[in-house]
């Protein structure tokens, strides 16, 4: 599954969100949306990844996803834990203690679902 752009990122994100619709649909979910034309064209490329389908209703496309949020994240967080911590989650999370974006407390929790996830 390849990487999307932040764009096209920002936009599954809106089309995740509410499980498909119209390219107006979308829109409405962004904060700040770029031109209609331009989420038309980001909405054509994403189906042509292979992220949507679309169905013809009256003279309209509707999309719906085909890759689910879960999956696209899950993927690309493995990636991103090989390239920048050498596959290492332990690294993962010894940065973000050292740049006090974890907390003492945070981290009890992550040993909490840990245990809980063992039993």
């Amino acid at each position: 599954m390849q990487k999307l752009s932040l764009q096209e990122e920002e936009l599954m994100r809106a089309i995740w969100s509410i499980k498909g619709g119209f390219v107006r649909d979308f829109m409405e979910q962004m904060q700040d949306p770029p031109p209609y034309t331009t989420v038309a064209s980001t909405v054509k490329n994403l189906e042509k990844k292979a992220f949507l389908r679309s169905k013809k209703m009256a003279n309209s496309l509707f999309y719906e996803p085909i890759v689910e949020e879960a999956e696209y994240t899950r993927t690309h967080m493995k990636g991103f834990v090989q390239d920048y911590f050498q596959n290492s989650y332990k690294d993962l999370v010894t940065f973000f203690v050292k740049d006090k974006k974890i907390s003492e407390k945070d981290l009890q929790e992550i040993i909490k679902m840990i245990e809980q996830g063992k039993k």
